[in-house]
This record gives structure tokens, C-alpha cells and sequence, in this order.
């Protein structure tokens, strides 16, 4: 027998079942156990001899290795077994066991120390398990062995597919390009371990592609293999490319992954016109940059390579006629006409145009391979133009006393056609043509002529004034002449003509303003009073110079004076004053200096001021209104301060009068609150038996009535003491006794006495 001592753990072998352990261990790289000190060589050589000396180890350092298990194995199974020294085979020792996965993935058998698994395991979810065992006395449950700690480590098996990674593969590479120009690299990855067999050794192969890409089988490289690859021809290539593990042995997997492989265009190609000969036509009234026609080189190539110039060869007269363009979007050439066409000068075009490369490469073709020709035939068609005048514009002078029917000028027209076609001329707007008995020829354009001052002659295009001129209201007169053929297209044309009426001395000249010139009291003789100044509406050449004078009379005017050199108003005598006179009226004589000379007469007034200590005359306020009434200002006060009171007098009165209505409105609103109930007044009717029924009158002021009343009563006392001395017979009494009947008859205000 053998034993062993390690961290108090005795395991007791016999030498068969060492030699079994030695076995199995040899099967497994790492064994179970190893020495940490490097002496589990020797002890296993003295087993081997059978050597039945006990050998004593004092502290020695024994762990536990690693025990291995396959992945994917449902079947559940013994990979180990724990023995302690102390396990006499009487289950007094009791086996735990802890750590990863212990209980789900492994368990003990906690008396005769067997590892078995539970359950499958995969490798790629983990890969190792650190466990920690220990053994327990069952009685004392006391450890009679130190813990210690193993790994159980799963074992790999090719179960996994190889996966592309960063897919889709796009790549491009430039076409003509050389064999062997990579093209784009692959890459594949394996779950499986690396370390253990050839489960995740990958090798790569063309599936799809050849013979113009290869892929080298190690690294995944994409490289080409076919020679002058033409993007013209093809511009796309799709490579599939698979992935083997086991080394692309039998048995192992497989997947496969496609590389879109584009060929980038280089400069490969020249331009090519389609035709020898572009032939194109073009009207001889077209205007400047009117796009005669296109042609275009074809180029196989794209983008920048594609982009060509174009230009026109031809002789110096007729290379400035036309111009061509490249169009940057389609690459054609446009043919521009430069210059107006006749077609009566020039009637053919015929000239080369090439198209070059903007961008050569000599490395696949010569220098004049990137260029290419055509000639152009350019045929111009006959248009039935219009009549043309001999000058773009005419300007005419005419003088403003100009007489109707004067001839200010003439224009004229021609037809450029081959058939010199004759013109026939309208007068489109001339609306009495009954002087005009020739068809029309040449017409004035009324709607741009509204002054109607001149006429046309339609067959020599004479225009002549047709009413008076006056250049002070009109100075330039713009008309435009129209000149029409008599084919049936009935083209025409116009013109513009100026005309500029001259000036004449026809406008006599004028006070500037309104003078209101004055002089002080106290002026002396000889001062200055006024300055004169003139206008007029005439323009001479020489410009205006004006001349003042008074009007020639038969004796010399004592008051005043006009020197014509200061053009202005002086004084011949002193001592004006308002008592005297108050105004003076003195004739100006204005003369131009044209020719015949021209001149009118204004009459200005000369107030007499009492001016102000600097010499100034009120001209506003009470004592220019003074002045200008002719009273003195103290007259002029009274005047006002009258009109002020009779205003203030008449706004009283109107007051009072406003106030009395309104009192007298009130005493009636109050004199119907006191009329009698109407039974009242229907059972007073009657004064007396043989006299008229009167009807109750409204009731009167309480205050009238009673004053009324009152003189009633003194009135019949006295007649009551004169009635002592007369009778009731008497006729004095009777007509008392009337009179106050009929008082109170027509009295509207009281009943009658009687009632």
C-alpha cells in the first residue's frame, strides 16, 4: 500500500489503481494533481517501482488541476472522484461540493466522492468552472480536510458555423487595372476554440467570380486574375466567396458571403461624333443667341473623363458669326448665332467643329485619339422682312412761328428682300383722310403723338406742321412714323423722329411778382423805393435782359422815378405824408431785349406808410388794416370798440329774452296743474238768466288772480261811495255795471262775476 499526504487529504490507492489513474491522467493533458514544488515526477517513479517504504512528506504542496468534460454531451457522467485518507469505507466521511455550477451543472457523491455532470454544456457560454471541495467527519462535522479548490474545463467540439463579419461587401476598383490589384478582403469568425483541433482553422474560396477574381485562401484577400477588365463593357461584378472550418476538411461547416465589385471609369475612351456632316437651318431675322442647333461626341466614359470642349474652325469671316457652347449637363454643343444674318449677303455656312477632352491619360491612348471632327453646313432662309429706314433716328428743328403746311422734313424706307417689293403705306391713324387721296405709305402713330401738331405725306414721307407750334407750351415733339409693305404679310416698321421747335420773341415781359411797394413819411428825394425785376416765358440765345421805364406822359412826373440801370423806383421829391396822400398809382413800362422787341405796362400802387423807427411798414395786424382802410389807427380803434359793445349787447338781450320765454314756459306747465275738475266747470255755465252760456276758462295764476281781484274790489268800493250822490238809475252806474260785465266776460282767466 501507498500513501499520500497532501493538506491532510490521504488518498489510499493500491498500485493497480494507481497505475489505472496514471493511465487515465495520461489521457488528459495538465493529469489531476500536480506538485507545486516540482516533486510529483519522483514520487510517481517510487509507485512505479513498488516501493512499500512510507514515505513522509511534511508540508507538502499538492492542488488540484483541471478535469476535463466534452460540450454538447447529454448523457450525464463520472469525470472524477474525491477520496479522502481518512475514508475507511464506513460513509464516516461526507464529500461537498462548492463553487461554478456546482448543483446545477455537477454534483458529488457525498460518500464515495464521485464528480459527475447533470446537464449538457456548451463550451461558447463558458468555458471553465472553478469548484472547491471539502471533506466532513459525519459525527463531529468537523472538516477533516482542508478545502481545495479545482477546474473542470469543457472540452470543444466543432458546432459552430463560421460567420462573415461587416457584410454587405461593397468595393470598387479602377477598370484596365492590373492582375492582381486587391479588390477587397473578407473576413469570417469561428465560435469554436481556436486552441483545440481544427474546429475554427478557416480557409476562403471562389465560389462565384472566376476567372476574374481569386481569393487567397488563407487571409480572405479578393485580388483580380482577369487582365484589362473594360468598364464599357462590364461595370459590375458580383463575387461569392466561401468559408470552410476543419481546414475545408469533410464533416466541418461552411457559409458564403457576396462582394459587389465595381470598375471605376478612367479616361479610356475619346470622343466620337455620330456623323460626318450635321446640316442645320436657320431663319435671317433670328436674333443674337438664338441656339441654332446641337451636336454631340459620344463618349464612352463618365463623369470628368466624359467632359469634353468644343470649338469651331473656320475661315476670320466666318468664324465670328456663330459660336458653340458646351452644355455641362448633357455635353453637347450648342451653336449659337453671334452676328445678324442676311440673307441676301450670305446665304451658306459651311465649317469644322471638334470636341477635345478636358482631361486626357496618355496611359491608355495617344494624345490625338482624345479628339475628334465634323464639318457644319449652316443654310440661311429668306424671311420677309420688314422695311428698313435709312436712319435709326431723325431729329428736325423747326421754328415756332412756323406756318401750317411748312415741311419740317422727310424720312424713307426700303425693302431689303430680293423681290424689292413696294411699300405700301398706311395712315393708321389719321382719321380724316379725305386730303389724302394716294393709298397711305407712311403713317404717324397716334398713340404715342398727342399733340396731333404735324402730318405725314404717305408716298414720300414728308412730314409738314399741321397746326400752330408754341414752344413755350410744347418744346420737343416726339412722333413715330410707320412705314408698311403691301404683300399680304403687311410687315412694317417705325421709327422715331425728334423734332425741336425753336424759339421766337412771341411773349411780352412781366412784373416777377405783385409788388405792393411803399414809402415813409419823411423820405427825402433821390432814395431808392423799390427794385423791379421781370420774367419771361421766351428763350432767347443771348438770354433775357430786361428794361424799365414810365410810361411817356405829357409833363414829368413830380412823385417818381425809374432808373433803368438799377431797375428800381425812386423818389423825386421829400416830405410825403398820409394827410396829403395816402397812395400813389405810377405806370412801369417793361421791354425785352428781343427781336422786335416787346413790352408791357403794370401799374403798381404806392402806399404812404407811417413806418416804424427803423423804416419798416407794418404790413400786418390793426395798423396795417388801418393803413390799408385809409384812417388813422386812433379812428380805426373806435371803430372796432363800437362794433365790440353793439356784439356784447345783442348776445344780453338775446339772453334775457331766452330767459323770459323759459319762465313764461313754466308758469303755464304750472297753471294747467290748477285747472278745475271738469265737473266744476259744467255746472258754471251761466252768468245770468237771458245772457249767452260761456264755458269755465282755464284757472289763472293764483298770483294774477288775486291782484285782478284785488283792483275789482277797490274799483267797487269806490263806485260804492260815489253811489251815495248817484242813483242805480243813473247812467253813470249802469255803464260801470257794463263795463265790468264785459271785463269779466272777456277776462279768459276768471269766471264771470255773476256765477
Amino acid at each position: 500500500m501507498q500513501w499520500k499526504e497532501m493538506h491532510g487529504w490521504t488518498v489510499k490507492m493500491s498500485m493497480p489503481s494507481v497505475l489505472a489513474m496514471v493511465t487515465v491522467f495520461s489521457m488528459i493533458p495538465g493529469g489531476v494533481l500536480s506538485d507545486t514544488r516540482g516533486t510529483q515526477g519522483l514520487e510517481a517513479q517510487q509507485i512505479a517501482q513498488g516501493s512499500t517504504h512510507l514515505h513522509r512528506r511534511l508540508k507538502r504542496g499538492w492542488i488540484w488541476k483541471q478535469l476535463f468534460v466534452p460540450e454538447e454531451d447529454p448523457t450525464p457522467r463520472v469525470i472524477g472522484q474525491l477520496k479522502s485518507d481518512y475514508d475507511r469505507g464506513e460513509f464516516s466521511i461526507k464529500y461537498i461540493l462548492s463553487g461554478d455550477g456546482a448543483g446545477d451543472a455537477f454534483e458529488i457523491d457525498e460518500y464515495s466522492g464521485e464528480i459527475r455532470t447533470l446537464k449538457k454544456l456548451d463550451r461558447e457560454e463558458k468555458a471553465f468552472y472553478v469548484l472547491q471541495a471539502q471533506a466532513i467527519n459525519r459525527k463531529s462535522n468537523e472538516p477533516v480536510e482542508p478545502q481545495s479548490e479545482f477546474i473542470i474545463t469543457v472540452q470543444d467540439i466543432n458546432d459552430n458555423v463560421p460567420q462573415f463579419q461587416n457584410e454587405p461587401y461593397v468595393s470598387s476598383i479602377p477598370e484596365m487595372c492590373l492582375i492582381g490589384t486587391t479588390v477587397a478582403q473578407v473576413t469570417a469568425t469561428d465560435a469554436d476554440d481556436p486552441m483545440f483541433g481544427n474546429n475554427a482553422k478557416l480557409i476562403y474560396s471562389v465560389l462565384q467570380g472566376e476567372p476574374y477574381f481569386s481569393v487567397e485562401p488563407k487571409t480572405g484577400i479578393i485580388v483580380t486574375s482577369w487582365p484589362n477588365m473594360d468598364r464599357e463593357a462590364r461595370e459590375q461584378y458580383l463575387v461569392v466567396v466561401q468559408v470552410k472550418d476543419m481546414l475545408g476538411l469533410s464533416g466541418g461547416y461552411s457559409s458564403s458571403t457576396t462582394v459587389t465589385v465595381s470598375l471605376t471609369d478612367v479616361n479610356d475612351n475619346g470622343p466620337t461624333f455620330q456623323h460626318h456632316l450635321y446640316t442645320f437651318a436657320v431663319p435671317e431675322n433670328a436674333a443674337e443667341g438664338t441656339t441654332v442647333g446641337r451636336v454631340m461626341a459620344y463618349d464612352g466614359d463618365s463623369g470628368i473623363n466624359a467632359k469634353m470642349t468644343y470649338s469651331l474652325e473656320d475661315d476670320l469671316e466666318e468664324s465670328s458669326t456663330f459660336i458653340i457652347k458646351t452644355d455641362p449637363v448633357t455635353q453637347e454643343g450648342l451653336i449659337l448665332l453671334a452676328k445678324p444674318l442676311d440673307y441676301e449677303t450670305k446665304r451658306r455656312f459651311v465649317m469644322a467643329a471638334e470636341a477635345v477632352n478636358d482631361h486626357v491619360d496618355t496611359r491608355f491612348l495617344d494624345l490625338e485619339e482624345f479628339r475628334d471632327r465634323t464639318t457644319l453646313k449652316i443654310i440661311v432662309e429668306d424671311v420677309d422682312e420688314p422695311p428698313v429706314f435709312l436712319s435709326a433716328v431723325y431729329e428736325w428743328k423747326v421754328p415756332e412761328n412756323a406756318a401750317v403746311g411748312t415741311v419740317v422734313g422727310s424720312v424713307s424706307a426700303r425693302d431689303t428682300d430680293t423681290v424689292n417689293n413696294p411699300i405700301r403705306y398706311r395712315n393708321v391713324n389719321c382719321l380724316n383722310q379725305k386730303e389724302w387721296d394716294l393709298p397711305p405709305k407712311y403713317s404717324i402713330d397716334k398713340r404715342r403723338d398727342n399733340t396731333k401738331a404735324f402730318k405725314i405725306d404717305p408716298n414720300n414721307g414728308t412730314i409738314i406742321v399741321a397746326k400752330a407750334l408754341d414752344r413755350e407750351t410744347a418744346n420737343w415733339h416726339n412722333i413715330t412714323v410707320e412705314a408698311k409693305e403691301t404683300t399680304q404679310s403687311h410687315l412694317s416698321s417705325s421709327v422715331v423722329v425728334f423734332i425741336k421747335v425753336l424759339d421766337i420773341n412771341d411773349n411780352v415781359p412781366r412784373l416777377a411778382r405783385d409788388y405792393q411797394p411803399y414809402i415813409c413819411e419823411g423820405t427825402q428825394a433821390g432814395e431808392l423805393i423799390q427794385l423791379l425785376s421781370a420774367v419771361d416765358p421766351d428763350d432767347p440765345v443771348e438770354g433775357h435782359h430786361f428794361y424799365f421805364s414810365m410810361v411817356p406822359e405829357k409833363h414829368i412826373n413830380p412823385n417818381f422815378t425809374i432808373r433803368d440801370n438799377q431797375a428800381g423806383i425812386v423818389a423825386r421829391r421829400s416830405s410825403f405824408t398820409r394827410k396829403d396822400r395816402t397812395q400813389y398809382l405810377l405806370p412801369v413800362v417793361v421791354t425785352d431785349s428781343g427781336s422786335p422787341a416787346l413790352s408791357s405796362t403794370n401799374t403798381l400802387t404806392i402806399s404812404v406808410c407811417s413806418c416804424q423807427p427803423a423804416g419798416h411798414c407794418p404790413t400786418g395786424g390793426v395798423e396795417a388794416l388801418a393803413l390799408s382802410m385809409g384812417v388813422s389807427l386812433q379812428t380805426l380803434l373806435g371803430i372796432v370798440v363800437c362794433f365790440i359793445t353793439l356784439i356784447v349787447l345783442s348776445i344780453l338781450m338775446l339772453v334775457v329774452r331766452r330767459h323770459r320765454r323759459k319762465q313764461q314756459e313754466k308758469l303755464e306747465v304750472e297753471g294747467k296743474e290748477l285747472e278745475l275738475p271738469e265737473t266744476v266747470s259744467q255746472k258754471v255755465l251761466y252768468y245770468g238768466e237771458t245772457g249767452p252760456a260761456v264755458p269755465l276758462r282755464r284757472h289763472p295764476r293764483r298770483r294774477e288772480r288775486r291782484l285782478r281781484r284785488e283792483d275789482v274790489r277797490a274799483s267797487i268800493r269806490m263806485s260804492l261811495r260815489e253811489s251815495h250822490l248817484i242813483g242805480p238809475d243813473d247812467d253813470v252806474f249802469r255803464q260801470f255795471i257794463l263795463d265790468r260785465l264785459a271785463e269779466a266776460d272777456l277776462d279768459p282767466y276768471v269766471p264771470p262775476f255773476d256765477c
